[in-house]
């Protein structure tokens, strides 16, 4: 085994082990480290590395725009605790080699992302794997998780991107191939960081991958690159690629993938129109020309916020980029959509869970198994926005074992990188009774106005209303028993 030593611009030393072929990228070859905690990346084009104007790109990228360091170390992280949360949702660069040749220094991704088992055994796990339908089924299925799995995975990745765009930086090639994930633990990590766009000040190196491109990119490629028509990657082009990757984790499809032929001159061309100036929604309610005859599961199984968004993306949006979601938008809708998720009961489903999108049929829509209790309480959430004045605020399904966390007791917490995630409550169904079970709720009063004290319970009835707590921003629940 060869290791050589890389010299970084601060002086430190990076050691690598020199193969033959190393694994390489579009932009970069990269050695790992002798005990592979790190990699060592170098840019196959050194002229290009050269440029003064990539060497303080990396330097802000290191530093002031590194949300995984505090700002008092010279990132931007507010504390330890948002840093180290955003560690485990980039693939941050921590150094930047200036000899033998130009590249950067990266951890390795964690162990989670590799596969452990079946054909892929060894390689990463990037997207793309569980997205095409003939390598999806080449997957063990212990390797494929659950639709919980991929509900959480996207909150993580539309999470990532929305502190990206906070501090006006944009990927500029989101893909499934910049994207690992992790369905069995409901994880994602973003690579390739060292190529983020900041308007004004660093252009971007990349246009984006087929099939996330944005249509405006590839309908104005042609153009000069200085021609004020000309789209170049953004955060709006990052907007449009965040929802293709969800819309795909979520219901296993391209958003824009249909039977509708728009060239017959070449696949290519076809290609191109398809996904750019005649870019078409497969799901479009005003035209179904773009429509696959076997698409059985609508989006619309996926609850009226994401159904919303969705809406926004491909077909208010697909062609003006000022009126897609934006990441947060993503983030917020996907964390209302998980408390409306219910366990499928049928052992051989396929997605083992379900979101509530229709009150009146709790029913799977992936095998048709219904939920097996005849009762199922829906908690509707109020908050105080006036005195006196109790304005609904979102609602979580509380099946059996189901959990409440700080951000459903108050109006003021939210589930981010900072949230406390001890659970307050959680709910069970015993001897015909729905009940919830207070944890931590210091103030939980029951709809008759007691206290009610940790360890004891609720009772879920149709139209009780309870305090989750006395304190300030402590929200009301109001109980909607469904006859399933």
């Amino acid at each position: 085994m060869t290791v050589l030593d890389a010299t970084l611009s601060d002086g430190r030393k990076a050691q690598y082990v020199l193969v033959d072929n190393p694994p390489a990228g579009g932009m970069k070859k990269t050695y790992f480290s002798p005990d592979r905690s790190y990699v060592v990346q170098f840019y196959h084009k050194q002229s290009a590395a050269h440029d003064p104007q990539r060497k303080s790109r990396l330097e802000a990228i290191l530093g002031k725009y590194n949300p995984t360091i505090i700002q008092a170390q010279g990132g931007a992280a507010a504390s330890e605790t948002s840093a180290d949360y955003f560690k485990r949702l980039f693939c941050w660069p921590t150094g930047i080699v200036v000899q033998p040749d130009i590249g950067i220094v990266a951890p390795t991704y964690p162990g989670h992302y590799f596969f452990a088992d079946g054909p892929f055994k060894g390689k990463e796990k990037e997207g793309g794997w569980f997205l095409g339908t003939k390598t999806r089924k080449l997957l063990p299925g212990s390797e494929l998780g659950n639709w919980k799995g991929y509900f959480s995975l996207c909150i993580c990745m539309a999470r990532a991107v929305r502190r990206l765009h906070l501090a006006g930086l944009a990927h500029s090639d989101l893909s499934s191939k910049n994207v690992l994930i992790d369905p069995l633990q409901g994880t994602s990590v973003i690579i390739d960081i060292d190529s983020l766009v900041v308007p004004g000040l660093y252009p971007p190196d990349m246009m984006g991958s087929p099939g996330y491109i944005a249509p405006e990119v590839l309908g104005t490629q042609h153009l000069p690159i200085n021609d004020p028509n000309r789209h170049l990657p953004s955060i709006a082009t990052d907007q449009h690629a965040l929802a293709v990757l969800i819309y795909q984790y979520l219901l296993l499809r391209h958003p824009l993938r249909g039977p509708k032929l728009h060239s017959t001159a070449s696949a290519e061309e076809d290609e191109h129109l398809a996904m750019g100036s005649k870019a078409l929604f497969v799901e479009h309610p005003a035209d179904s020309s773009n429509q696959p005859r076997d698409l059985k599961i609508p989006y619309t199984i996926l609850g009226q916020d994401l159904t919303d968004l969705i809406k926004r993306a491909f077909v208010d949006g697909l062609h003006a980029p000022h009126k897609r979601p934006a990441a947060a938008e993503w983030e917020r809708g996907l964390t209302k959509t998980w408390d409306m998720l219910i366990p499928c009961t049928n052992p051989v489903c396929t997605h083992q869970m379900f979101v509530l999108a229709d009150p009146r049929s709790v029913c799977c829509p992936f095998c048709k198994t219904f939920y097996p209790i005849n009762t199922l309480p829906v908690l509707k959430l109020r908050s105080e926005r006036r005195p006196g004045q109790w304005l609904p605020d979102g609602q979580i399904v509380a099946f059996h074992n189901q959990s409440l966390f700080p951000w459903h007791v108050f109006d003021n917490l939210y589930s981010g990188e900072l949230a406390d995630r001890t659970p307050q409550a959680y709910c069970v169904f015993h001897e015909g009774r729905w009940l919830l079970i207070n944890q931590a709720m210091d103030s939980l009063t029951s709809p008759g106005g007691n206290r009610v004290p940790i360890g004891s319970a609720v009772e879920l009835k149709d139209g009780a209303r309870f305090r989750l707590s006395q304190q300030a921003h402590g929200r009301i629940a109001e109980v909607q028993l469904l006859q399933v």
